[in-house]
């Protein structure tokens, strides 16, 4: 078994477990301070990438950095969104596959910013998306903006944009350094988050545990996909691959959480998964290595 393949699995694992974990804070703590406090799970994989050699390698940072960094803080508000999403009484199962769509927006930027072309797949995987987000969608009169929908709607947005920033710095600036400047704008947005929010007097030990594990499997997952990548790993195969994280959140969200789906979302989810693998893809003459 190739090396890349197990990084891959890694990597879908780890955000499959991420995805979840949310859900098993509940309550316990606002969706920002579960932000804020999930940092704490990124400091060992930062200071495995603040030892790589490949951080001083040839490229040009002034236009790499920033883009990484503005990639993080975009990525922390689409956290915040996901998490508010699922506090305010979205199902698990139903949330995680449908957020799993944000590479839609990073294919549409890119088509219409870096002149990108979509193959035949990601077209049908982009109609595909519109069908789930109308299968996931409430059947009241108030429509689809009444709902915990709509806020599940947003995480789509950040992360999209996010993956396009960090997909633009990886043209001027390494991976491992990318990516180390992506989890880092986590350190000072968790700063301001607690600046403007103090936590509560007592945070119960479990939920210092379950927050740390929440970021660690968020850091863990983006490490992964590094070293797929590293490991002779392709995109068009790699990243795919571990997009497909809901393969793992959704059976663990009704197996823990006695979730139970209808039709109707059991339909959204098939169609969902498809078109992530959908959007995903590309042509190996259009492949094009990229982290998130």
């Amino acid at each position: 078994m190739p090396r890349w393949f197990i990084w891959s699995l890694a990597a879908l694992c780890s955000w499959g477990l991420w995805a979840i974990l949310s859900k098993v804070i509940g309550d316990a703590l606002s969706p920002a301070h579960s932000q804020a406090l999930s940092t704490l799970g990124l400091v060992p994989v930062l200071l495995a990438l603040g030892l790589s050699r490949r951080l001083s390698a040839a490229g040009h940072r002034w236009r790499g950095i920033p883009c990484a960094f503005a990639a993080g803080v975009l990525g922390c508000g689409g956290n915040l969104a996901y998490y508010h999403a699922l506090n305010r009484g979205g199902k698990a199962a139903t949330v995680v596959p449908l957020t799993a769509l944000y590479p839609l927006v990073t294919i549409v930027l890119a088509v219409l910013l870096l002149k990108e072309k979509l193959n035949r797949i990601q077209v049908a995987g982009a109609l595909l998306s519109l069908m789930a987000i109308y299968l996931f969608n409430v059947t009241s009169a108030e429509g689809l903006f009444s709902s915990w929908l709509a806020h599940a709607l947003l995480p789509i947005a950040f992360w999209g944009v996010a993956g396009f920033l960090q997909k633009v710095s990886t043209n001027y600036i390494s991976s491992e350094l990318s990516t180390l400047w992506f989890l880092s704008a986590f350190v000072p947005v968790a700063g301001v988050i607690l600046w403007l929010d103090p936590l509560p007097p007592q945070v119960a030990p479990r939920d210092w545990l379950w927050v740390t594990a929440l970021g660690l499997f968020f850091a863990l997952g983006n490490f992964a996909l590094l070293a797929a990548c590293a490991s002779q790993g392709k995109a068009s195969v790699v990243v795919p691959l571990t997009a497909l994280y809901p393969v793992v959140s959704v059976p663990l969200a009704m197996f823990f959480f006695g979730e139970r789906i209808g039709a109707r979302e059991a339909a959204g989810i098939v169609v969902a998964l498809v078109s992530v693998a959908a959007l995903s893809y590309e042509t190996p003459a259009t492949a094009t290595a990229s982290t998130l």
